[in-house]
């Protein structure tokens, strides 16, 4: 695709964002569109107007230029100025002469309502919060498509960047049996000390070599003897299945099963192991999402969270002469890995927010439906009174819950409770280990948007 081309028309245009987060996404988001030429952000929202004003400073802006305002007056002025203004309330966000919001806190309570509040004050929006998106995604879009504005997911989390490999995928007539990202964190296996390392941190598996190869015949028992000989780490986590789950809700894709087979796998395995186990693979079935943990020695090129999928060679041919260029192709020639090994957080975002603002579309799919949800499975006993609390902030774990992608249940008060619905909550009854936590189980909160959202958009299935 020749952006150039795409964009040539609207050389003459700004538009004028508002980003609502000053982390590590808002962050490179705005020291990125300083060099963005049709894109401005002038306006930056977080919860210590300081710290936005400092990512103005950091992205290169004159400190006589930015502005830390207290209002929707004080901020309209500024901005009408030329300012960059620094604000705390997020609320005042959509009054803004702007085009679009970036929603980028990643809390859910905070993104959903800002998200339904430019969509009615007419400004476009760009999820970037996952969390929220996993929950009422589809709301929002069928919101948004209402209201005759764009509500879209953002080129630099996995999320759009899958969509957008998928979509190509059609384009060209491929055929995609597995589809999915690789999980954050890399496996490194160094052969000479006998030792993997996750994260920094290395266990001793002086026998590790003797799974190392992939076997042609014997995947299952190959990868199921890394998993138990790496059980120390983790191998599924909470943002790896909510934003595959974000995916589903876009595409025709599901999980063969609930919580992914999430093998890890050097890079040219994949296209080995992610295929149906008729053909070798671990699959029950095509047409499947899944996260593989990416397995590599110190000295081998990391997948990055990038995004791939694997799909159907047809023409053997073609793949042969394909697989001399470097496409990692199956042994058997039957299937073929094609992926995009990263994401680049807010560098990226500026092609989704202009194509939203400019072209009419998002880079999410047009028609948002909801296959499936993020759900909470009690790995242990849990006692009335307890707290689910996250305990892991990273990776939004709560210690004790597993997360899973379940299809949407019918209503009930024993309906299962989306994850990020559940977290922060105090159960009521006790929770059986192998439970999943239902709407019955959490004292629900007195006044959340969260929730109140997610109720409208239950009661129009």
């Amino acid at each position: 695709m020749n952006y150039d081309a795409l964009f040539a028309q609207y050389a003459d245009r700004t538009v004028r964002a508002g980003l609502i987060g000053a982390g590590q996404f808002g962050a490179s988001f705005i020291a990125q569109t300083i060099r963005t030429p049709i894109l401005d952000v002038p306006l930056l929202c977080d919860l210590d107007a300081e710290r936005a004003a400092s990512a103005f400073a950091v992205a290169g802006y004159a400190d006589e230029d930015i502005v830390i305002a207290d209002s929707s007056v004080s901020a309209t002025a500024a901005l009408e100025k030329g300012r960059r203004v620094a604000i705390q309330d997020a609320t005042i966000v959509p009054e803004l002469p702007i085009d679009i919001v970036v929603e980028a806190t990643g809390n859910p309570e905070a993104a959903v309502a800002i998200g339904v509040a430019a969509i009615d004050a007419g400004k476009h929006l760009a999820m970037v919060s996952k969390e929220a998106d996993s929950v009422v995604g589809p709301y929002l879009s069928q919101r948004a498509n209402k209201a005759g504005v764009v509500a879209t997911p953002v080129d630099g989390d996995q999320p759009s960047l899958l969509i957008g490999l998928l979509s190509w995928a059609r384009l060209l007539g491929l055929n995609v049996v597995a589809a999915g990202k690789s999980s954050e964190y890399d496996f490194v296996y160094d052969r000479i000390h006998g030792t993997v390392s996750w994260r920094g941190e290395a266990i001793a598996l002086p026998d590790f070599a003797d799974v190392w190869v992939m076997p042609e015949r014997g995947v299952k028992e190959t990868v199921e003897a890394r998993s138990e000989m790496l059980w120390a780490f983790p191998q599924r986590t909470v943002p790896d299945l909510c934003e595959m789950g974000v995916v589903c809700n876009h595409s025709d894709l599901l999980p063969d099963c609930p919580t992914f087979h999430a093998p890890h796998a050097r890079t040219l395995e994949v296209s080995e192991i992610l295929r149906p186990v008729d053909d070798g693979g671990i699959l029950e079935r095509p047409g499947t999402i899944d996260v593989f943990n990416c397995l590599r020695r110190s000295d081998e090129q990391s997948f990055a969270g990038g995004v791939f999928i694997v799909v159907e060679c047809t023409d053997a041919e073609t793949w042969q002469v394909l697989k001399e260029k470097g496409i990692p192709v199956s042994r058997a020639g039957g299937h073929a890995l094609l992926y995009n090994p990263s994401h680049l957080l807010g560098v990226e975002a500026p092609a989704s927010v202009l194509s939203a603002c400019l072209l009419g579309y998002g880079t999410g799919s047009p028609n948002v439906e909801h296959k499936v949800d993020l759900l909470a499975r009690a790995d242990r006993n849990w006692s009335t009174g307890d707290v689910l609390t996250i305990t892991d902030h990273h990776h939004h774990e709560v210690a004790g819950l597993e997360p899973l992608l379940m299809p949407p249940a019918p209503l009930s008060e024993d309906a299962p409770l989306p994850y990020y619905m559940a977290t922060g909550r105090t159960l009521v009854q006790d929770v059986a280990k192998g439970e999943v936590i239902t709407r019955s189980m959490v004292a629900a909160p007195n006044d959340s948007v969260l929730w109140r959202t997610r109720d409208e958009m239950d009661r129009m299935r």
